[in-house]
């Protein structure tokens, strides 16, 4: 694929608001987690909340957009200057020249859940005030995106569970490509709702402890919310030395089943070969993976394999969701941004929880952060049903 520029990038989780609280937790490996105690949720579990969502208002020409998604978006969509970063091309390419292309799991669904308990004790219907369409709906972040930015481009949003923001990339990037569009928002936000958390506690995936990817004893994940966001823009010809590039990247659908992973985790392998075609580049060149590593047995021993088998020992890797914990539907997106710290900043982070790496695979795994200069990451993304991606980003020299 033709290389694609992020011009701007930022990143909101249980870390802190922006790039800079980020790094500097990566740097010291510490976790943004939490015990729960989200809302009327009552699970022994740990969770990744973000400060002063409650706390973010709309701009009253958004009210209608009004649930916790969209005001984890407006609370991002403002750090490290973001925002005036796709103002600004707005004005360069036009309104109509910028595409918004966001991925998320469960939208606003905790407006619903809100809903639900008013509704109507006579004939069930739902309170007059609930907007399914501007909340619930999966569209309405994009929509909200759109709208909060008055942009005019094509936009629309993927839901295909954990990978749903690492796919926007590609797909803006194949836009990009034919000329449809000059820029793109691309990125993903999830915000806790009851039907995440009870959810994966009922399928049995979540920890009574902070979650310990690729660790010997990992039980379970730390479900967690988040937004990031990257403008992509076409590369010059020669960009400048530091600027971080979407070398390539690498879809796969291995469907095996609805919820757990081939166990030789053959979609993962498909989607990390199709990234390295993508880019033109060989597994010696990757100097960082950013691993899926959810923390639950069988999902680490899937992409475990699926790495070890393309790129042996050799590339130092970890999973940082023992740091943000598992964001679903944005991790593609914020992974991304943690791969464009690692690139910028000679970053190799670790993976806070994890104290014994499970033997049975034999990675790489960086258990603490530490200095190392690399040149290109790879990022993985699998979601339920076998949606796989995989993304390729470098940095300019």
């Amino acid at each position: 694929m033709t290389p694609q520029l992020l011009s701007a990038y930022t990143a909101t989780t249980c870390l802190g608001h922006g790039l800079e609280a980020m790094l500097a937790a990566l740097r010291a490996g510490r976790s943004g987690l939490r015990p729960c105690a989200f809302e009327t949720v009552r699970l022994d579990t740990w969770i990744g909340e973000v400060a002063a969502v409650d706390a973010q208002k709309l701009p009253k020409t958004l009210a209608a957009y009004d649930c916790r998604n969209n005001r984890l978006a407006a609370l991002a969509l403002e750090a490290d200057g973001f925002g005036e970063r796709v103002r600004a091309a707005a004005a360069r390419y036009g309104k109509r020249r910028i595409g918004v292309f966001l991925g998320t799991s469960t939208a606003g669904i905790l407006q619903t859940e809100l809903a639900y308990r008013r509704r109507d004790p006579a004939s069930g219907a739902l309170p007059d005030d609930f907007n399914y369409r501007t909340t619930h709906n999966a569209f309405s972040l994009a929509e909200f995106t759109r709208a909060y930015f008055a942009l005019e481009g094509p936009a629309f949003s993927v839901s295909t569970a954990c990978s749903s923001s690492a796919k926007v990339f590609a797909a803006a990037a194949r836009l990009l490509a034919c000329g449809v569009i000059d820029a793109a928002v691309v990125g993903g936000v999830d915000s806790l709702c009851l039907t995440t958390l009870y959810g994966f506690a009922s399928l049995e995936l979540t920890s009574s402890r902070p979650c310990r990817p690729y660790d010997a004893t990992r039980d379970g994940i730390s479900v967690a919310e988040g937004a990031a966001f990257a403008l992509l823009e076409r590369a010059p010809a020669r960009a400048p030395a530091g600027a971080v590039l979407l070398l390539g990247s690498g879809e796969s659908s291995d469907a095996y089943h609805m919820s757990a992973p081939h166990p030789e985790g053959l979609g993962a392998r498909l989607a990390m070969e199709s990234a390295l075609r993508s880019a033109g580049l060989a597994t010696a060149d990757i100097d960082y993976i950013n691993l899926h590593g959810t923390a639950t047995p069988a999902n680490d021993t899937a992409e475990g394999k699926a790495v070890a088998a393309l790129f042996g020992s050799r590339v130092a890797c970890s999973s940082t969701k023992g740091a943000t914990g598992h964001t679903l539907g944005a991790a593609g997106a914020v992974e991304a941004v943690i791969c464009a710290l690692a690139l910028t900043h000679d970053l190799l982070p670790g993976s806070p929880g994890t104290a014994t790496p499970d033997p049975a695979l034999p990675l790489a795994y960086l258990l603490h952060s530490r200095d190392g200069h690399i040149r290109r990451a790879l990022s993985n993304s699998f979601g339920f049903g076998g949606s796989n991606c995989s993304l390729i980003l470098g940095v300019a020299t």
